[in-house]
């Protein structure tokens, strides 16, 4: 059994803002451009976005009087969505790059894979380094921790490491972050 009220029709989402006659508050302090910031009843703040033909939207509910603001709502959801879409734009995106031994690989190997991991370190991505035991070959763990940290020390100019070689289930796993450069 459903709660009363409770009741939200499919596809549409709340709107974020009350706006005009869905404001329950008795006085507001109504800011925005070309008017008096002051604390006005809501008839008296609800005449005044009309006489400007804007809405008037609750900024700020647990404000004590609410906050108000004399504006157009579908700009001002524009510009609400644009900034979120900036802040979302800005954020740094970290990028997990992987690198795969094997217990007994080769000098060469390990310098070709080297290299590529230098290059990730000073891309920014971040690296999960790991041995992968197949078969037998999980005898040879402490071959496979040895690769590891020589590797780690190889790269310490470049990146530090986060967590040190540690198993889990057939795989012994290192992760290194990129060092943080001075901008």
């Amino acid at each position: 059994m459903r709660k009363r009220g409770s009741y939200r029709p499919r596809g549409r989402e709340e709107e974020p803002y009350k706006v005009n006659r869905k404001i329950r508050a008795r006085e507001v302090r109504v800011v925005g451009d070309n008017v008096k910031v002051d604390i006005y009843s809501i008839d008296e703040a609800l005449k005044m976005a009309e006489e400007q033909n804007l809405d008037l939207v609750e900024i700020s509910p647990k404000a004590d009087p609410p906050v108000c603001k004399i504006i157009d709502y579908s700009k001002f959801k524009y510009e609400q969505k644009k900034k979120q879409k900036e802040i979302k734009a800005k954020a740094q995106k970290t990028v997990i790059k992987e690198i795969r031994f094997g217990p007994n690989t080769d000098d060469h190997d390990f310098n070709f894979k080297l290299n590529h991991a230098k290059k990730f370190l000073k891309d920014g991505a971040k690296l999960k380094v790991y041995v992968h035991f197949v078969g037998r070959t999980i005898v040879f763990k402490d071959r496979g921790e040895l690769l590891l940290l020589r590797f780690a020390s190889e790269l310490e100019e470049y990146g530090k490491v986060e967590q040190m070689p540690k198993m889990e289930g057939k795989r012994m796993n290192l992760y290194m972050a990129p060092k943080a450069t001075a901008k």
